[in-house]
């Protein structure tokens, strides 16, 4: 199914589902950002004092926090309608 052949409502529900996609999957990223060792022996071993947050963990929750509007959101909506 292409643009031309959908409606703004499909690509606009589409993109409504796809958004949710963001804050979880940054959150898994962080997840296994922080408990992976592979390969992070020579690069962090240098920095004993860093925090465990520094790097790209940090970087994931905090891309996870920022994406966690279209969830919000929703559950303001189901709210709505209970």
């Amino acid at each position: 199914m292409t643009t031309e052949t959908m409606d703004r409502g499909e690509v606009r529900r589409a993109a409504d589902w796809l958004c949710l996609a963001a804050a979880p999957t940054f959150a898994m990223m962080a997840l296994f950002s922080g408990t992976s060792t592979a390969g992070l022996q020579g690069v962090c071993g240098l920095m004993h004092n860093s925090s465990p947050l520094s790097g790209m963990t940090g970087m994931y929750l905090l891309m996870s926090a920022f994406h966690t509007t279209p969830w919000l959101n929703l559950l303001a909506a189901a709210r709505r309608r209970v």
